[in-house]
């Protein structure tokens, strides 16, 4: 079984079981200025896991693209990546627990779908404590299924809890777990004896309390089932390998670095450290430039994220010897291989091989630069007695010129000087903080606070968006936003710049759209109906059967100015969304323009 099977089996599955196929979410969240990137798949469920109805019901499944990007000074060894695939499974108030493992369990074993060995299969479930029980239901459960009692570990809440925040929606998970040892499992091993020779592989989260305060749990009155298995790791599981880098997810890409660079992957482990660095961020760079929503290289939020993994992946393909621009190559390999399942990447390929080789070119050219920086700064680091370069100075050749810490290093040996590498860490954390590119603020599993702020500016998207279409014409159409705290940017097709006086006389439509007041209401109906109404959509999208359709105007039959397929939340009336002024109209890349805007005021929202 390969990838795309594995993609295509867990969908049927849960199909069978009456979930709707919700697959096609775009990396960059919503509305949660909290994260750069989609982490998790159930990022985009959000404000359904947090009460409100899906269109789609009840029973929902999908395949999503994520990105986590916290431990990337560990991509490199045979088992992290920054970019990998998500199944997921969702339960809206209708089953829980037993429905919940019972599915994953036949899911796993049946010789129908996986045909795992389930003597190789062990599961955790919550130990209970002082604030909830044990959760007696989910192991009697798993027994009933199967499942022996000594491959059952009853882990502490830091394993097997989880929670949306300090407060909020919470509740035991159980974790399942493949066998990578030698032979079978010994009688009484499971995660919690032997961590080292047990694989994640799913995880079910079970939302049935509501967290009042650090010592008070209500149970919910609609309980929710948020499950998630890792694409990459169980396709290698499934295939015996060692290895995610040994599998046909991995493999074309590698195949190319080798051609490349003209070294042999297996051949020395530093090296190949080197060829799967390049070999995942090429992959997450790739997925990123592609993306429905439009994110390139910059020096802050997710566009500064890019930009580290296409230069990290450019500099461990110089130290492979390939000394020509390299990365738009290996991206057609990541495109033809995943345009199927993502076919985003095929309609935006232009976009992700232009932006990977002007970046790639603009790298070198400040290496070169670095480089020359460094020999003036030499004769000022000669005159310190410790030859040591500090983590400031060598933080500084970082962000101002794009040289590395480790070429940083390999200068200064050879000039006889060490780096302080815990200064430049320090140095960098500042910097991630200032210009908010670290993923703070997410708690685990994903779920974020959604800001009023954040609501107000993706509302004002609708509105600028049709206010661009009436002064412009019909050749604008969205290609992707942005959203932080502070303002936000929306990406549209239009071939030249616009002029002062078309950017003026759209601010003013949308101004004048939020003076008038307008009402901003939602209506469940077909994918096809909302197309008949005229509402807009990113139809890069896949969309199920329902959809929600946001209408900004009077009459949302009659007498309306924005329409369009989204997933919310938006403000109850335009008046809250308060002041518009758009403050840069650029360009994005080819025949797409950029305009960045913020808002102030505006009244509170409704509660």
């Amino acid at each position: 079984m390969n990838a795309n099977e594995l993609r295509s089996k867990y969908i049927e599955f849960f199909k069978s079981k009456n979930h709707v196929e919700i697959s096609g979410q775009s990396l960059i969240p919503e509305n949660d200025p909290s994260v750069l990137f989609t982490t998790a798949g159930m990022h985009p469920l959000v404000p359904y896991l947090l009460g409100e109805p899906h269109p789609a019901g009840t029973r929902l499944t999908d395949y999503q693209k994520c990105i986590r990007t916290g431990d990337i000074d560990e991509v490199g060894d045979p088992s992290h990546l920054t970019c990998f695939e998500m199944l997921g499974n969702w339960s809206l108030g209708d089953y829980f627990k037993k429905e919940s493992i019972s599915f994953s369990y036949e899911f796993l074993t049946s010789p129908k779908w996986l045909g795992l060995d389930p003597r190789k299969l062990s599961v955790t479930v919550f130990a209970g404590d002082e604030n909830a029980p044990r959760d007696e239901e989910a192991a009697e459960t798993w027994k009933a299924n199967g499942m022996p009692e000594d491959k059952i570990a009853y882990l502490p809440a830091s394993d097997n809890w989880w929670a949306a925040g300090p407060t909020g929606p919470c509740g035991p998970d159980t974790e399942i777990f493949y066998w990578v040892g030698e032979g079978l499992p010994p009688k009484g091993s499971n995660k919690g004896t032997d961590s080292a020779n047990w694989m994640e592989i799913w995880n079910n989260v079970f939302m049935q309390f509501n967290r009042v305060d650090e010592k008070t749990l209500e149970p919910l009155p609609k309980k929710n089932v948020d499950t998630g298995m890792g694409l990459e790791r169980t396709n290698c599981i499934l295939q015996g390998k060692t290895s995610v880098y040994l599998t046909e997810v991995f493999q074309p890409i590698i195949k190319t670095i080798e051609t490349l660079s003209g070294y042999k992957y297996g051949t020395d482990e530093l090296k190949d450290q080197s060829v799967r660095i390049i070999a995942d961020h090429s992959r997450s760079a790739s997925f990123i430039l592609g993306d429905q929503k439009g994110v390139t290289p910059d020096r802050v939020g997710a566009g500064y994220v890019l930009r580290r993994l296409i230069r990290r992946a450019v500099r461990h393909g110089m130290k492979l010897g390939i000394d020509k621009d390299f990365m738009a190559e290996i991206a057609a390999v990541v495109v033809e291989n995943f345009k199927n399942a993502y076919p985003e990447l095929e309609q935006n390929k232009d976009k992700i091989y232009s932006e990977l080789t002007k970046e790639e070119a603009k790298f070198r050219t400040t290496l070169k630069k670095g480089e020359a920086e460094f020999q003036k700064m030499l004769p000022n680091l000669n005159k310190n007695p410790k030859k040591i370069i500090s983590g400031k100075v060598a933080y500084n050749l970082y962000e101002t010129y794009g040289y590395p810490l480790e070429l940083t290093q390999e200068l200064g040996k050879e000039n006889g000087f060490t780096v302080d590498v815990e200064g430049f860490k320090e140095a960098e954390r500042k910097h991630q903080e200032a210009s908010k590119t670290a993923e703070a603020g997410k708690a685990k599993g994903g779920i974020a606070e959604q800001s009023d702020v954040a609501t107000k500016y993706h509302t004002a998207t609708h509105l600028l968006q049709q206010a661009l279409f009436d002064v412009l014409g019909d050749q604008v159409a969205q290609k992707g936003s942005n959203i932080n705290s502070e303002r936000m940017r929306f990406d549209f097709t239009f071939e030249r710049a616009m002029t002062a006086e078309e950017i003026q006389k759209v601010q003013d439509i949308v101004n004048e759209k939020i003076k008038e007041d307008l009402p901003v209401t939602m209506e469940v109906m077909t994918l096809d109906q909302a197309k008949a109404e005229g509402a807009r959509a990113l139809f890069v999208n896949k969309y199920g059967e329902q959809v929600k359709v946001y209408t900004i105007g009077r009459d949302a039959k009659k007498d309306w100015f924005s329409k369009e397929v989204c997933g919310g939340p938006h403000v109850q009336h335009t008046a809250q969304i308060g002041d518009f002024k758009i403050v840069k109209e650029q360009s994005s890349s080819a025949g797409v323009r950029r305009i960045k805007a913020v808002i102030s005021g505006g009244l509170p929202l409704d509660k």
